[in-house]
């Protein structure tokens, strides 16, 4: 018996099962980049491992990628950033405790960061290829959540201006070293894990951290390692949960460096307190606070008036990680453009064949790899600082360094998106998330201009610095006629110092574009150097990405940044 058909155009039509089924296939969109190993997918990574002395890492950087690149963890981040931390100041009795309440897979992911040594190994286990191997842990981490860095990197950051305080080392380092996360809210004598932050910050100074205001009145002997009171306010404290932290205060002496715990010894709340949290456009997972100082418990480091020399190294090593997080922004805004645009078609054929997207895609991983290829040079350099132009090196790179390779993240970032389309604009896709955290590093630790000042005032003060600078640079000399050229124009600007600071960011950006160049052309793939010649020495590196001069081989550059994912 035939079953009667609704009649087109009736109610019944309308209500007819085939009506209910999917309305179409979803194609020519991506499978979701997870469950990859950001290692092993990464060729640039690989290669300045091994380059930069560390390759006997292998294996534990191979896990490590496993881990980074899971869906489990890389959902961690979102949820991170989806629930921003909230200030309890006061608890139901009216008591003040002035506690960060922060979502769960912020604490997790603090814990994968302290377990893997993050904060710690160059201390722990130093020697050849050990800042080579945790900058390439922190770059895969810092791809999955940028902003709960921060107090990984502050607490890594640390060690070497405690250690200027034996007394004050022997209570904390081991503490400080262990490779646990303890996030809960007690006096640090009831951890064996702590972290560390810092606070320099004040609203009248900002970079200018010699106007602070804040007084350290002495509680009974004077000078390095005896305890003081602080009073006054400190405008920028991230993560404030932290257990201690790095403090600059004016001492009788002068401006100087004080450890500030957040409990007293004898266990009841160091008198500090938050009075509001940051509401920031990135670094959403990561608290920032400004916080009101009245009479809080701290001992003095280093001697009395040589706060910031006590405090640069860790500044130092703060920068650092910038240029990490930076370069690792990138790697990750490049993997997702990359991904879409190989499984993307459009026009008749897929993304990342088209001579245009070629051009721009390429432009993108170029941009990265030249920072990292820089990043893990100064890691290397980190490694071996009882060499003395290795030690010169680091001085005058790493101003260099944060300030090129974070100032090129933003735009780079948006470029990726627009890769992407509008699919990169929406809030479960990570590259709003990657574009929001961009301008982050470029300003903190110190903006372009101070890094632009700190170059010129390494070299005025150790003049040595700008000549293993530019002996390093000039390693690469023979191998590429449009370097050799601007190396030698730069050297030459150089020689007239009259206005100097007023050409600053000129000559910033040309050591760094020189640098990078010869690391590329001594160290990289040759089409890799031949495009960042021609493009950044030779045309005009300042224009939009997507320049790239013809005759560079695109493709090959792609296929080299592409993870093969689905």
């Amino acid at each position: 018996m035939n079953t009667p058909q609704p009649v087109p155009g009736t109610p019944e039509e309308a209500h007819s099962d085939r009506y209910l089924a999917i309305t179409h296939e979803v194609v020519n969109q991506p499978p979701a980049l997870e469950n990859y190993n950001l290692y092993e997918q990464d060729i640039a990574l690989q290669s300045a491992v091994h380059r930069e002395g560390a390759g006997k890492a292998e294996s534990d950087l191979k896990a490590f990628g496993t881990l980074a690149g899971s869906a489990a963890t890389i959902d961690l981040g979102f949820r991170a950033n989806n629930n921003k931390p909230a200030l309890n100041t006061h608890d139901r009795f009216g008591h003040r405790i002035d506690e960060v309440d922060f979502h769960p897979s912020y604490h997790q992911l603090m814990g994968i960061a302290f377990e893997s040594g993050l904060h710690s190994s160059p201390w722990t286990n130093p020697g050849k290829g050990a800042h080579v191997t945790r900058a390439a842990k922190y770059y895969m981490h810092s791809q999955v959540e940028a902003a709960h860095c921060c107090p990984v990197t502050m607490t890594f950051a640390a060690i070497p201006s405690i250690r200027k305080q034996p007394e004050l080392a022997e209570l904390w380092e081991s503490r400080i070293l262990a490779n646990s996360y303890d996030s809960r809210n007690l006096p640090d004598s009831h951890k064996n894990s702590v972290s560390i932050g810092m606070a320099m910050t004040e609203k009248q100074g900002g970079s200018d951290v010699r106007s602070n205001s804040t007084l350290a009145y002495p509680v009974g002997a004077k000078g390095p390692g005896q305890a003081y009171e602080l009073v006054g306010h400190k405008w920028f404290v991230s993560a404030p949960m932290c257990d201690a932290f790095l403090v600059l205060a004016q001492a009788p002496g002068g401006l100087s460096c004080f450890l500030m715990p957040r409990w007293r010894p004898d266990g009841t709340k160091n008198p500090w307190q938050i009075q509001r949290l940051k509401n920031k456009m990135g670094n959403v997972a990561n608290a920032s606070s400004e916080v009101e100082l009245r009479g809080a418990l701290a001992w003095m480091i280093g001697e009395e008036g040589r706060g910031v020399p006590t405090i640069i190294e860790m500044v130092a090593m703060t920068r650092f990680d910038c240029m990490i997080g930076s370069s690792a922004g990138m790697r990750q805004a490049v993997a997702q453009a990359t991904h879409h645009c190989r499984h993307r078609s459009a026009f008749g054929s897929r993304l990342n064949d088209q001579p245009l997207m070629q051009n721009v895609l390429a432009d993108l991983a170029l941009e990265n790899e030249a920072a990292l290829a820089y990043t893990m040079r100064v890691a290397r350099a980190l490694d071996n600082q009882d060499q003395e132009h290795e030690r010169l090196f680091a001085r005058l790179a790493t101003p260099v360094g944060k300030y090129w390779i974070c100032k090129r993240a933003p735009n780079h970032a948006y470029e990726s998106m627009e890769c992407i389309g509008g699919s990169g604009v929406m809030e479960d896709c990570i590259m709003p998330r990657l574009f929001r955290e961009s301008p982050v590093n470029a300003i903190w630790e110190g903006s372009g201009n101070v890094q632009c000042l700190d170059t010129l005032r390494a070299i005025q003060k150790e003049p040595e610095t700008l000549d293993a600078f530019f002996r390093e640079a000039a390693e690469a000399k023979g191998a590429d006629r449009r370097f050799d050229q601007f190396l030698a124009q730069l050297q030459n600007d150089f020689a007239d110092i009259s206005d100097f600071q007023y050409r600053a960011r000129n000559l910033v950006d040309r050591m760094a574009l020189v640098m990078q160049a010869s690391l590329l052309l001594r160290n990289g793939d040759k089409t890799l150097a031949d495009a960042f010649c021609a493009s950044r020495l030779q045309s005009n590196g300042g224009m939009n990405y997507g320049n790239l001069p013809s005759g560079i081989d695109a493709a090959a550059i792609i296929k080299r940044a592409t993870p093969v994912v689905g």
